[in-house]
């Protein structure tokens, strides 16, 4: 099998793919995540990861799997926080709603110069939150760098009521989608 690189240091793509027994590298991707004037929030995913498989074939050769996860209320982007306060802002805002969750996906062939892109798009309904549930889970420190200010599948996942469409996606690789796309490079994970 050619070698695979994941454009990412996330842990928790990390844990998936080693997981499904996934041989794989890993290189940091360093691309700026700024949403374009008139880019939807799916075409902003699907280009973070496209960018981020292009930064890393500038550095790597083999088949390069990069993702990029961002959390969308009202059509809005909502990014990683800043800090505590942010991340307090933020889960005031998702408390008692239902948001997006998208992630955009990449697999390049640096070989061929061939990249297939897609994208997953789940709902999360986030609990209704008092200021106390809220000052409790800011001080675990899990939501300080995760987009949205929560980990569905940390401590947050107490947060999380329901969830429709892929829960992967939401921990941030999309496992069916990837997979779908790694069928077009003749790589299947079921088989590996």
């Amino acid at each position: 099998m050619r070698k695979i690189i994941l454009a990412s240091s996330s842990p928790r793509r990390i844990k998936i793919l080693k997981e499904l027994g996934l041989k794989f590298t890993k290189s940091h991707p360093d691309v700026e995540e700024k949403i374009r004037k008139d880019e939807t929030p799916k075409k902003f995913a699907v280009r973070c990861s496209l960018d981020k498989a292009r930064a890393v074939a500038r550095k790597e050769s083999g088949l390069i799997i990069a993702a990029d996860t961002i959390v969308v209320l009202n059509n809005k982007v909502i990014g990683k926080p800043k800090d505590k306060k942010d991340a307090v802002r933020i889960l005031k805002q998702l408390s008692g709603k239902t948001h997006k969750v998208i992630t955009g996906i990449t697999v390049l062939d640096t070989g061929t110069g061939i990249a297939k892109s897609d994208f997953e798009e789940t709902d999360v309904f986030i609990t209704k939150m008092d200021n106390n549930e809220i000052d409790l889970y800011i001080k675990t420190h899990e939501p300080l760098d995760k987009a949205g200010a929560y980990a569905a599948q940390g401590k947050g996942a107490v947060l999380v009521e329901g969830v429709k469409g892929d829960f992967f996606n939401v921990v941030g690789l999309p496992v069916f989608k990837l997979n779908k796309l790694l069928k077009y490079f003749n790589i299947n994970l079921i088989n590996i």
